[in-house]
């Protein structure tokens, strides 16, 4: 054996693998020995190869999936850091929606223990409204306000409009006295399932080509669930202060949050719009608990606002509106004189005392 390869024994205590690791990585070409011995089928390996099956062995210890490993390691060092740089973004983003989900249910375990007579309970005034805005042909948007149940869809592909009502449809169902009782994460979770079976039903056979978002909060009395898939948006005005509460589901906050692009050139990127996730069986969307305090008001829209209208026109616009009504009204109408390319829907909600009779 030439003094510069090693026995597979060797190699894999030096990079910091096991021999069943490195037998499995040949077979899925990650990293081959660098001479097979071809009466025994021995495997040696070039001591120059040690660097690369260490950065696969700290890859691993990443989590990192074994095909994403094999791209990396066809990269050049650069290339390679920006894409475990991506990788890394990506983690954590999922981590953050799992923390969320982990503090929802912390949160609503323990609020069933304390009697609902210690619990101030709030109540909503509430506005909800769609625009087909100034360039779109019809409204694909569908906009819905209630006492327990806020929620904004906004609709694409040829169904887009059926996709978009037949989920806000299938969540009204939390909006009556016919709604079902218990955890609310459960309700949500059911009510969603519904919604997302209703969407399918509606764009069965457009495929991937027609679907809908979905934004929407249920109100408990003195906390709103939220369920978000999607790009339409969620905020609350506490304090002077505008708060996002969701995160967009788009091909360009991915890139954002990995470090791959600014936000200055995600507002021109020729992808902006295009959805990692929308409300579908095989997508998992965000859900969480927020706390609601007297004074409160939240806003719901779909990027038709957002997109053309910036935040700090946005929370100038919730300041100074008395109502949710005007407030809806002076957001869509800041929208068409931005140019109306899309059309976008608001729905407005503050959170008072109720008033004593």
């Amino acid at each position: 054996m030439r003094e510069d390869m090693l026995t597979i024994g060797a190699f894999a205590k030096a990079g910091r693998l096991s021999p069943k690791a490195l037998r499995l990585y040949d077979e899925l070409d990650l990293l081959k020995p660098g001479r097979v011995d071809p009466d025994t089928g021995y495997r040696y390996y070039a001591v120059a190869q040690l660097e690369q099956a260490r950065l696969v062995a700290w890859l691993r210890r990443l989590g990192m999936p074994l095909a994403r490993i094999r791209q990396v390691c066809a990269l050049r060092p650069a290339d390679a850091a920006r894409e475990i740089r991506a990788y890394w973004a990506r983690v954590e983003t999922e981590t953050a929606a799992r923390r969320d989900l982990a503090e929802f249910l912390v949160e609503e375990l323990s609020a069933a223990s304390v009697s609902r007579k210690d619990t101030t309970m709030l109540e909503l005034r509430y506005c909800a409204h769609s625009d087909r805005g100034l360039v779109r042909p019809a409204n694909q948007d569908t906009a819905y306000a209630g006492s327990r149940l806020l929620a904004v869809a906004d609709g694409f592909g040829p169904t887009g409009r059926p996709a978009s009502s037949a989920a806000i449809n299938a969540l009204r169902i939390l909006d009556t006295s016919e709604a079902p009782t218990g955890n609310v994460l459960n309700l949500l979770d059911d009510a969603v399932r519904g919604a997302t079976d209703a969407v399918h039903d509606v764009v069965d056979g457009d495929g991937e080509d027609a679907g809908t978002t979905l934004t929407a909060l249920l109100w408990t009395g003195s906390r709103l669930a939220l369920v978000h898939i999607g790009d339409s948006r969620a905020y609350v005005l506490r304090g002077g202060g505008l708060f996002r509460i969701t995160d967009d589901h788009t091909v360009v906050q991915s890139m954002i949050d990995e470090g791959r692009l600014t936000p200055e050139e995600a507002a021109t990127h020729p992808q902006r719009m295009l959805l990692l996730k929308a409300l579908t069986p095989a997508a998992t969307p965000d859900l969480r608990l927020q706390d609601a305090e007297p004074g409160d008001r939240y806003l719901l829209c779909s990027d038709g606002l957002c997109r053309v209208v910036p935040d700090p026109r946005i929370r100038h616009l919730l300041t100074s509106a008395p109502t949710p009504d005007s407030a809806v009204h002076a957001l869509i109408a800041a929208a068409n004189e931005a140019g109306g390319p899309d059309n976008v829907s608001c729905v407005v909600a503050d959170v008072v005392e109720p008033t004593m009779s």
